[in-house]
């Protein structure tokens, strides 16, 4: 078993053959399928011969949990529960009933482990709470990418224009369309039977697998904030399912996807998000909708061109654009920007000079964060989009662009802008707290984008969006009918 472009050791410490098992802490790809790191924790229990225990957990204690959030990920645990109890491989789900009370968990679970498998995650609290772990672990301690398709650590620069990562991956795409994932890695497997959990049932008791008490051991967690589950909504069941629905329904009419009324989105980012289902599946399920396609269809030509490279329908490649291009390069820019990806100061050098330039022009509008929070503007599309984030966890992706526009068009400034628009989408979105989250939240101030003309107050050379325009694009009235004020 070879290292890949994948896996980096976090703890540089042997592996112990005499451990009693092989552990796999899943934090961020949280399936069963198609999955780089429970790949690798299959082929350490193998090659050590011993059983393999999967530990996920849920804490209650980050930034913005809530309801919402953990339902979705609670689902999840449901599914991957009914999946590993089939298998040899024991798995632990812990959802934290009070605060702190999963402290000691990870480390006694590793205490007689051979080593240890996680996931790399490059953002948010995941990212310094597996650094802190491996510090308290004894044994070797790998991270596995199992983010994208592209391997965060292949390109050897920060890319700050879409069409640039885009020409890179065309350039090379054996790289990331060699070796994939196992699609089932527990069809037929073969493993020492995992036993009696190696931690106290008592000081750590597993959460509730079946659905319904699941539901409703989240319902009785002390959050900090009232932000409910949306039904029906996470697990990788229900991702499977979606991707299905939208290969077959959708995907043919991709290109009409600005249109709200269309309803052809995917609505496959949460189930990216929290690792529900892998990039992997969605593109074997988009490849698989085209029988004429194959490897051989690819352009010659790798110059960064948006369409005619895949050989496959415009529908298609607008969809695969999305998926490699736009959501990966955000990957890319918090690996090379790993202390500064959400900051002001990381937004382009011109953007925060025209922006800087414009700091004290008069704002037609100014609302506080409540006001935002509450859709108490003046403006009723922006109003719906923020509506639609609050009761659905999503907002349509072209409004979700008018959306952070106006936020930057009506508050006291641009840092206070981009606070804000995270704050929102962090609270209320299904998949926020992604780094494509944070490439889209900066794409409103410049990143990934170049000035334009002419320059306007406020904005400067920053691209400009109003809501008239909207209106005279886009076909809005059942829209602002289901958001509209109550």
């Amino acid at each position: 078993m070879q290292p890949s472009a994948r896996v980096r050791t976090l703890r540089e410490a042997p592996v112990d053959p005499g451990g009693t098992h092989v552990l796999y802490w899943m934090t961020a790809a949280r399936r069963t399928r198609s999955s780089y790191a429970l790949d690798r924790a299959i082929d350490w229990a193998r090659e050590l011969d011993k059983p393999l225990w999967v530990l996920e957990a849920l804490r209650l204690g980050h930034t913005h949990a809530s309801a919402r959030l953990h339902a979705f990920v609670v689902r999840g645990m449901c599914d991957n529960a009914a999946r590993f109890e089939a298998s040899p491989i024991g798995y632990y789900p812990y959802v934290e009933p009070k605060l702190n009370a999963g402290k000691g968990l990870l480390q006694a679970f590793a205490r007689r482990a051979c080593v240890v498998v996680t996931d790399d995650w490059p953002v948010y609290f995941v990212k310094n709470m597996t650094r802190a772990a491996a510090a308290k672990i004894g044994v070797r301690m790998e991270l596995v990418d199992g983010v994208g398709l592209v391997p965060m650590s292949a390109p050897d620069r920060c890319f700050t224009r879409a069409h640039d990562f885009r020409r890179w991956c065309q350039k090379h795409a054996d790289l990331w369309l060699g070796p994939q994932p196992r699609v089932n890695p527990l069809a037929r497997l073969q493993l020492p039977v995992a036993g009696k959990p190696p931690v106290s049932r008592s000081k750590w008791p597993a959460a509730p697998v079946e659905p319904d008490a699941a539901l409703d051991h989240v319902a009785r967690l002390p959050f900090a904030r009232d932000i409910p589950a949306i039904p029906g909504e996470g697990g990788s069941k229900a991702g499977r399912a979606r991707l299905r629905a939208f290969v077959a329904t959708k995907l043919e009419r991709y290109t009409e996807r600005n249109q709200p009324e269309a309803e052809v989105t995917s609505d496959l980012s949460a189930y990216l998000h929290w690792g529900h289902i892998g990039a992997h599946q969605v593109l074997r399920a988009v490849l698989a909708s085209e029988p004429e396609w194959s490897p051989a269809s690819i352009s010659d030509l790798s110059r960064g061109q948006r369409e005619g490279w895949w050989g496959m329908s415009p529908a298609r490649e607008g969809f695969l654009d999305q998926l490699l291009t736009w959501r990966e390069v955000g990957h890319n820019f918090v690996w090379h920007r790993p202390e500064d990806y959400a900051s002001y100061e990381s937004l382009p050098g011109w953007a925060r000079t025209t922006l800087r330039a414009h700091a004290s022009d008069e704002r037609p509008q100014l609302y506080s964060l409540a006001q935002f929070e509450a859709a108490a503007t003046h403006d009723p599309i922006w109003n719906a989009a923020q509506r639609e984030l609050v009761q659905t966890g999503r907002i349509h992706n072209y409004l979700r662009m008018l959306w952070g526009k106006k936020i930057l068009h009506w508050s006291a400034s641009p840092p206070e802008a981009l606070e804000i628009m995270i704050t929102l989408n962090d609270r209320y979105a299904l998949d926020g707290r992604d780094p494509n989250s944070y490439s889209g939240i900066c794409w409103v101030m410049g990143r990934y984008d170049r000035a334009w003309g002419p320059e306007r107050a406020v904005f400067g050379k920053i691209r400009y969006m109003s809501s008239d325009s909207t209106r005279r694009k886009l076909r809005l009235r059942a829209y602002l009918q289901r958001f509209g004020p109550e």
